[in-house]
């Protein structure tokens, strides 16, 4: 059996009135661990303790650092998390609680990552964040699910940071035989890193991150999310930290499910008919985010 759960694909009433369409979600917040990241991290995992790897390294204050915790406990793996000064106490709560040793070094992820590459030695295995093909394997499960369930979405909605989940998502969708099926990539206007990417016509770095979706704080793109662009259709858009932030409320408000601000940018699309006009139903990935409150959510749109 996986690590992860088979979740709920559910139409949302609420969010097809507001978008004048079906809108589907695919609830990866209801992941154990809170987010789609336990597909893919849960699957180079296992692969890797297949292949003699005694202890996981991880360098990730957020979803992806939560998931290698999660996995490591259930595969009786220990795990060494490296997060960024940067990261919540809420999220080095949950990393001890899921049993993970917390090493804090750097200001930024590039700083916690440059650290945890230090620390690999002889039955270490270090798990990305969003950079891997074992990563991607992963998150197309949940592609898989959504076509087990009959459903064929004119259009995927999804946030990208680094774009571990848009390569998965385009995976899913060319081994189901969707192709024709294209994909809205949203970030927020202060960590839009594949919309750099694509405007430039190769990976760029983000001088800083400057949005409250830190889980979409990657300053350069993977190549293989460039690379997904140019061979499959992938639309770019950008949302405002407080169209993100507003999507939470709203969501939580309909479906009684928190997300994180990153999960709120895929989700504010729907409120742009201009930009699903060409779409008969789409679907959402609710990505999830383990760490948010809601009374930092609203600390942020206060501040927004």
């Amino acid at each position: 059996m996986p690590l992860h759960i088979h979740t709920p694909l559910i139409e949302s009433r609420p969010l097809s009135l507001c978008a004048k369409r079906p809108v589907w979600l695919k609830l990866e917040a209801l992941q154990p661990c809170g987010s789609f990241k336990l597909r893919g991290v849960g699957h180079a995992c296992e692969v890797q303790q297949g292949r003699g790897a005694r202890h996981f390294v991880s360098s990730s204050g957020g979803n992806a650092g939560l998931a290698v915790a999660y996995a490591g406990r259930k595969l009786g793996v220990p795990v060494t998390v490296v997060v960024p000064e940067t990261t919540t106490e809420r999220a080095k709560q949950l990393l001890h609680l899921e049993q993970a040793s917390v090493v804090v070094r750097g200001s930024s992820w590039q700083e916690a990552n440059q650290h945890a590459q230090t620390l690999l030695g002889a039955g270490d295995a270090f798990i990305h964040p969003f950079d891997d093909p074992l990563l991607w394997a992963g998150h197309a499960s949940m592609i898989d699910e959504v076509a087990e369930a009959g459903v064929k979405p004119a259009a995927v909605v999804l946030s990208v940071g680094g774009g571990g989940l848009l390569c998965g998502v385009v995976e899913g969708l060319r081994r189901n035989g969707w192709q024709d099926v294209p994909v809205l990539a949203v970030e927020t206007e202060g960590a839009a890193s594949l919309h750099a990417a694509m405007a430039a016509g190769h990976t760029v770095e983000l001088p800083t991150i400057a949005s409250v979706a830190t889980s979409l704080g990657a300053k350069r793109v993977a190549e293989q999310a460039l690379a997904c662009t140019r061979e499959h259709p992938v639309h770019s858009y950008l949302v405002s930290d407080r169209e993100a932030l507003q999507a939470c409320e709203q969501l939580l408000l309909d479906h009684r499910l928190l997300v994180e601000p990153a999960c709120g940018a895929a989700l504010a699309l729907l409120a742009r008919p201009e930009a699903l006009a060409a779409y008969d139903n789409v679907l959402v990935i609710v990505c999830g985010g383990a760490t948010a409150t809601l009374e930092q959510i609203h600390t942020w749109l206060a501040q927004a």
